[in-house]
């Protein structure tokens, strides 16, 4: 897989961040993968706010992996915004979350997010699973091009 294809990891919990991050080596995904570890973080980020702001806007993810319950703004409104802006209307968000809630599923693909995962609890199912999301999202998904939008 392409290392130069960026991955957003929006996780509040250093255990489950650990456990993607070596999920995804085992996985040989080895694209940067840049963590932040609250919605408002997510935001910052996206939309160069804050710590992240620079002179040019920073390039964008490949794929927004995307817990929903977050400190500062939850995940579905982090999800809403992203959707609600020009620059990261496309971008593709996967909901990486524990949540077994069906009213959590269904919200999440009404404001717009492409898949929802639910975190496996077994360690070699995390990395089957992560592998996967690597797979789909990196190596075979096609995106817009971005320039043309």
């Amino acid at each position: 897989m392409e290392r130069n294809r960026l991955i957003l990891l929006v996780e509040d919990n250093q255990d489950d961040e650990l456990l993607t991050l070596r999920a995804f080596k085992k996985s040989a995904i080895l694209n940067t993968v840049m963590v932040v570890r609250d919605g408002a973080e997510a935001l910052d980020y996206l939309f160069n706010a804050s710590a992240f702001s620079v002179n040019e806007p920073h390039r964008l993810p490949e794929v927004v992996l995307l817990d929903l319950k977050l400190p500062k703004v939850d995940g579905l409104e982090v999800l809403r915004r992203i959707r609600a802006t020009e620059r990261t209307k496309l971008l593709p968000v996967v909901v990486l979350t524990s949540s077994k809630e069906e009213r959590d599923v269904v919200e999440s693909y009404r404001l717009g997010a492409n898949s929802y995962i639910r975190k496996p609890v077994d360690y070699n199912q995390f990395v089957n699973a992560a592998n996967h999301l690597g797979l789909y999202w990196l190596a075979l998904n096609v995106p817009p091009n971005r320039e043309a939008q």
